[in-house]
């Protein structure tokens, strides 16, 4: 009998109004409250992000978010250092992360095709969501999800550097 484990898999994003989650590889706002909580619920688990996603906190940082492991998707590029690793498609990342860190959380980061699958593939069982309450203009859209299939169990508003709310969908 081949024993298969089952990840705790999450996912972690920010988003405008009008779905916006990136502008040509950035992300077109800034809310330190925000960077602050994804730190906190993040770490120790492994994030799972496309290449643009990665870059830009590459070039940010000039390395990986630290006490994280992160998994990159990419076909183009290969990033090896550090805390962070290169897989061609999101089934190998999720295979890398079973096999290498099968007790830690994972967190699906982005960008929107890594998020799309996620998605459409129904294996997230928790969702941390910022609402922005901002329009902007952007190239990469976080998906739309069946929100019956999850329930709600937080739901805060805040008004920091800019007003959103915050949400914790589960399964």
């Amino acid at each position: 009998m081949v024993n298969i484990i089952k990840l705790m898999i999450n996912l972690i994003v920010a988003y405008a109004k009008n779905n916006v989650i990136g502008n040509k590889g950035l992300i077109p706002w800034n809310v330190p409250e925000d960077q602050q909580r994804f730190k906190e619920i993040t770490l120790g688990g492994v994030l799972i992000m496309g290449r643009r996603s990665f870059e830009e906190i590459y070039k940010k940082f000039g390395h990986g978010l630290p006490g994280r492991e992160t998994i990159v998707i990419s076909t183009t590029q290969n990033f090896e250092g550090e805390g962070f690793r290169t897989v061609n498609n999101f089934q190998a990342a999720l295979d890398y992360a079973r096999l290498h860190f099968p007790e830690k959380e994972v967190f699906i980061c982005g960008g929107e095709s890594v998020y799309r699958e996620a998605i459409s593939r129904r294996i997230v069982d928790k969702m941390y969501l910022t609402a922005l309450d901002l329009d902007v203009e952007g190239d990469a859209f976080f998906p739309n999800f069946e929100k019956k299939d999850f329930k709600i169990i937080k739901n805060q508003q805040f008004n920091d550097s800019l007003p959103y709310t915050f949400t914790i969908y589960s399964k």
